[in-house]
């Protein structure tokens, strides 16, 4: 039997969805970690992001097409302008402020100031983080969760021209706590707040790879600022 479409049933299944491929993940980090399994084993964490959900949309008799879960073909050049036009824009809003408060909250509260590193081999850097992080977690989080929910919750707020419903919000929750999840860290919780930017951009374009680039980009940005910082080695 069907279960009928209502919000409890669609926060159960995404919840068990969430929990057991948060714990499949974990498990891959753990046997990397702990138990010194080759590196190729880490290829598994974007695998299970991506391919959960097609495989549910699957179990479910769906189309994974159907949630626009997919990238633009690299023929589709408007798309990508799209992408690439609406990162650009952003960029140069929050771009400024941010560094702004990154170089206030490292100076003021712990007394750190700008050195001379900055990460090394950046090619691979930005590799990793599109391929292996971004358009991974994009495609789960805001490709499926954001879309599922967006099922039962009315997308009846306005913000800056875009319509979004409380499905965005409980998303980004879902992908703030997914972090905590797989790797504790304290400061997990503000992850929500890229997030809610990420899951804008999933309602203002109808796809994943405008998030998908940003969220890179927020990443690069910050393990670049990070190593120059030294908070961490190059």
């Amino acid at each position: 039997m069907v279960e009928p479409l209502t919000t409890r049933a669609v926060f159960k299944e995404l919840f068990w969805l969430w929990l057991g491929t948060l714990l499949l993940i974990r498990l891959v980090v753990e046997l990397h970690a702990g138990f010194g399994a080759p590196d190729w084993i880490l290829a598994a964490v974007p695998l299970l992001f991506i391919y959960v959900p097609v495989a549910w949309c699957r179990y479910r008799g769906l189309d994974s097409w159907s949630y626009h879960l997919s990238i633009p073909s690299f023929k589709d050049g408007a798309a990508w302008a799209a992408v690439l036009r609406t990162n650009l824009w952003l960029i140069l809003i929050i771009g400024p402020g941010f560094l702004l408060g990154y170089h206030l909250y490292q100076t003021v509260i712990f007394g750190l100031g700008p050195g001379e590193a900055w990460p090394k081999d950046v090619p691979t850097l930005v590799a990793y983080q599109l391929f292996f992080v971004a358009i991974p977690e994009e495609f789960f989080y805001r490709g499926y969760f954001q879309t599922r929910l967006g099922e039962v919750f009315e997308r009846k707020y306005i913000i800056f021209g875009v319509p979004m419903g409380l499905g965005s919000v409980y998303a980004s929750l879902f992908f703030a706590f997914g972090h905590t999840l797989v790797l504790f860290q304290w400061w997990h919780f503000a992850t929500f707040f890229p997030g809610m930017v990420f899951a804008w951009l999933r309602e203002k374009t109808g796809g994943v790879m405008a998030g998908a680039v940003f969220h890179a980009i927020c990443n690069i940005t910050v393990i670049h600022l990070d190593t120059h910082y030294g908070l961490i080695t190059g």
